[in-house]
């Protein structure tokens, strides 16, 4: 079978990893979300794409999940010294040499798709990995009420720089109506067996691989089994703000309410064992 798996950051990629370790490398692809990427020092920082890199290729950070491990901080320790306003992402120097890559092969013409696959290359992955999109695509979380002046927040600004306080009462993905199905994706869509959806924020995450345009009609179209592992479990999530985001949005902090937020793509719902409960309100 030719599986499609599709992830954002730390829970996703420990799936995906899973996966990988399953299945024979040419029938696993991966599709990742790039809507958190975002421009920093001058480089194109992609979180989730790098963090299910690091995770495939066995070097990331083992009790983070993301970064690297025995990763070292000079430069960031430089840069808080010189400008401390620009200090607030964790950037280790292994992690540097990425984005400086990206960078230089961005500016080279070269698409994120391609770039990925450079990266995927270097760090010997033998599982194909593909963004959502080669568009830039912007979360935006807009906010219940302004904070620090502001009534929306870039992702990582809510997510890092304040660390998911501020309340939200809605997401937009800015960008999202230029994006297009990559030729890989689009082949990957077409020819695949099953779609996983990882155990990501369903709002943050896989919303925007789901909102690429086409790309959610290329996958009902396709009509095989879409398997949504759930990313909530006994009320809490696996990883990030997910049941935070949850009772902000007014909904169910549970996994009912990721089985509706999937009713229409979902054929398979995987649940814990401790939410063995709540099978016959999603069946």
């Amino acid at each position: 079978m030719r599986i499609v798996a599709l992830s954002g950051g730390v829970g996703g990629a420990k799936l995906v990893s899973g996966l990988a370790n399953v299945l024979p490398p040419e029938r696993l692809t991966v599709i990742a979300n790039t809507a958190d990427d975002f421009d920093h020092l001058g480089l194109r920082i992609c979180p989730d794409l790098d963090t299910v890199i690091y995770n495939l290729a066995g070097c990331q950070h083992p009790a983070q999940g993301w970064g690297h491990a025995g990763e070292s901080f000079h430069a960031l320790e430089q840069i808080r010294r010189l400008e401390p306003a620009d200090s607030w992402f964790l950037l280790g120097d292994k992690d540097l040499a990425t984005h400086l890559l990206r960078r230089k092969w961005l500016d080279a013409g070269n698409s994120l798709t391609d770039v990925t696959a450079q990266l995927a290359r270097a760090f010997d992955l033998s599982v194909t990995l593909l963004p959502m999109c080669d568009q830039y695509v912007s979360t935006r979380m807009i906010l219940k009420q302004p904070w620090q002046g502001q009534t929306t927040l870039a992702f990582q600004d809510y997510f890092v720089r304040y660390q998911c306080h501020p309340e939200i009462k809605d997401y937009a993905f800015s960008g999202i109506e230029h994006s297009t199905l990559s030729d890989a994706v689009n082949l990957a869509l077409q020819t695949m067996d099953a779609l996983v959806i990882c155990p990501s924020n369903p709002f943050v995450s896989i919303a925007p691989i789901l909102s690429v345009t086409g790309f959610k009609d290329a996958v009902l179209e396709r009509q095989c089994p879409c398997i949504v592992v759930s990313p909530i479990i006994a009320g809490r999530a696996v990883k990030g703000p997910a049941a935070k985001m949850l009772h902000e949005l007014g909904l169910r902090q549970s996994a009912v309410a990721i089985a509706e937020f999937y009713r229409d793509i979902a054929s398979h719902f995987v649940l814990d064992s401790s939410d063995e409960d709540l099978a016959l309100c999603i069946a």
